[in-house]
């Protein structure tokens, strides 16, 4: 069986789990691209990406422009001989004469079921719409986003429970998957390209942190999918005593329901397990919850001693 030359490029968790996926197959990974290393997280340390951090750990040739239009990117791709190209989460437009210099040209994992959600966000666009499938696509890249012809497609269901930090967990996993029964596919000359659909496409917009507001007006449905769907970023959140409350976690509960009279965002009971909120429709009981600055801690536990009863969110 042939084996494949493959240079990759890819930035973040979920492109490191396809790398290392990679680099445990029949095929030789010859060259990484990733983006130049940026501050994060409080303190703003220059930190390096996850894909980088595997790259080095592997003694593999490493690249980290700051664009890759020009010749440089087009040059260093060129030297790594690469029969193919794999693009997961990479962070820069790749333009079209790099992505037609590996013989075999280049393919790109996206977490959505193409053509729907095309774009940035398609896993917490998923939970926001109440999809109840989601999945992987394994596509051949052009220069217009996520629109390249369709290789392989494998699906999983959305869980009532899902968040998007699960089913990212759950789609790198099954991308690595996917990539690595491509990869055999494509040296064996066994895959067949198809063009995607012209129905059913949609836009996966950037996430941006006004959208965690919780708007108690909304149904108790909507509310829990924005919920899990900014778990672990931005995290839901909402307003109590003029300070930010972030949800981190609620159910469903239908006990709200039975009081329509009650305004939206009301606390209406509070049980072992968390603090009922009636909302535009139906009920939602916060589990676990954060104040600022201070740790996550249970709802029952914010509680405490409080006399929340009536007392309204938002």
């Amino acid at each position: 069986m042939t084996a494949l030359r493959v240079a990759f490029a890819g930035t973040p968790e979920f492109a490191r789990t396809a790398l290392l996926a990679a680099l445990r197959s029949r095929h030789r990974v010859v060259g990484v691209f990733t983006r130049p290393d940026r501050p994060r997280g409080r303190g703003q340390k220059i930190t390096a990406s996850p894909v980088k951090e595997a790259a080095l750990a592997a003694h593999l040739p490493l690249s980290q422009p700051a664009t890759l239009q020009g010749g440089a990117a087009l040059g260093e791709l060129a030297s790594w001989r690469a029969d193919v190209l794999v693009v997961v989460a990479y962070g820069l437009i790749l333009p079209q004469t790099l992505l037609a210099v590996p013989r075999l040209g280049s393919v790109n994992i996206h977490a959505s079921l193409l053509p729907r959600w095309r774009g940035a966000a398609p896993i917490q666009r998923a939970l926001l719409a109440g999809d109840p499938r989601t999945g992987i696509t394994l596509m051949r890249m052009e220069a217009a986003l996520d629109t390249g012809p369709i290789l392989l497609q494998r699906s999983i269901d959305i869980c009532a429970t899902d968040t998007s930090g699960s089913l990212h967990e759950q789609l790198a996993k099954l991308g690595a998957e996917t990539l690595l029964e491509g990869l055999d596919a494509l040296a064996d000359g066994q895959l067949r390209p198809a063009p995607q659909p012209q129905e059913g496409a949609s836009y996966a917009g950037k996430i941006s942190k006004s959208e965690a507001l919780i708007v108690w007006q909304r149904s108790a449905i909507e509310i829990d999918r924005q919920v899990r769907a900014f778990n672990p970023w931005p995290i839901a959140e909402t307003r109590f005593e003029e300070n930010q409350l972030r949800i981190l976690a609620a159910r469903l509960e239908e006990r709200a329901a039975a009081a329509p009279a009650v305004a939206p965002g009301t606390m209406v009971a509070v049980l072992d397990d968390g603090i009922v909120v009636q909302c535009g429709e139906g009920g939602l009981a916060l589990t676990h919850v954060q104040r600022p600055g201070r740790r996550p801690v249970a709802a029952h536990d914010f509680a405490g001693g409080r006399a929340l009863l009536g007392q309204r969110l938002g």
